[in-house]
């Protein structure tokens, strides 16, 4: 006789063990997704004078282990044995070499540049008023045109804020007008003036044939004697 499955009908079923994450979880989550030293490098000015020594001396240095701020050439020698990277500029805008935040920090999916024969990121977004002709690709968040369609971010900054679950991406903003386009989106005529109206103004000189057609003075004359 063959023995069929037999299931106790007074078992009891427990539910699965199911992550349940509330806010705090989230919280707790965004923080240990990135390290803690990004987001006080992602605020931090460089290239001012130093406090402590000369004022010549540029802060363009930044330890990942004390995070206190950047950091002259001089003061590294209070950071020996510390985890310590090089900020560089690029049309006053911060940028790091590819070969030193990435042995501490995943950049797959940020835009890198070549500056100087060294693949470069940037640290920030960087304003764009509108991506440039033909360009297909932009970043997710701040939509700067991107050159390879492979990359979705412009920026370390650009990374983090995209994503992170409370991010609210922002409206696409609209092609604009022309600049020779004489009206604006809203249909308004803007008053500026043609390159005639900007030009010095002469004064009209009269010729000598509107001279001549001027009517003539008639000729005087006397009354009679009287």
């Amino acid at each position: 006789m063959a023995i069929e499955d037999y299931e106790n009908p007074h078992r009891v079923i427990k539910p699965k063990n199911r992550r349940i994450m509330g806010a705090d979880g989230l919280e707790e989550e965004e923080t240990h997704r990135w390290p803690a030293w990004l987001k006080p490098l992602l605020k931090e000015h460089f290239f001012v004078q130093c406090n402590v020594h000369s004022p010549k001396s540029e802060c363009k240095m930044y330890c990942l282990d004390c995070t206190n701020g950047s950091l002259c050439s001089l003061c590294l020698a209070h950071h020996n044995n510390h985890r310590t990277i090089q900020i560089r500029r690029s049309s006053y805008h911060d940028v790091i070499r590819v070969n030193e935040i990435q042995k501490y920090l995943d950049i797959f999916g940020i835009q890198t540049y070549v500056i100087n024969s060294a693949k470069v990121v940037f640290l920030n977004e960087r304003p764009q008023p509108r991506p440039g002709k033909g360009v297909t690709n932009t970043c997710k968040v701040c939509y700067r045109g991107l050159v390879d369609d492979c990359f979705s971010f412009c920026s370390l900054g650009c990374k983090v804020a995209g994503t992170t679950r409370s991010f609210e991406k922002r409206v696409k903003p609209t092609p604009m007008e022309p600049e020779n386009s004489s009206s604006n989106s809203s249909g308004v005529e803007d008053n500026i003036p043609n390159a005639q109206s900007l030009a010095p103004s002469t004064p009209h000189l009269p010729t000598s044939t509107s001279l001549r057609k001027r009517k003539r003075k008639g000729i005087p004359f006397q009354s009679p004697l009287q």
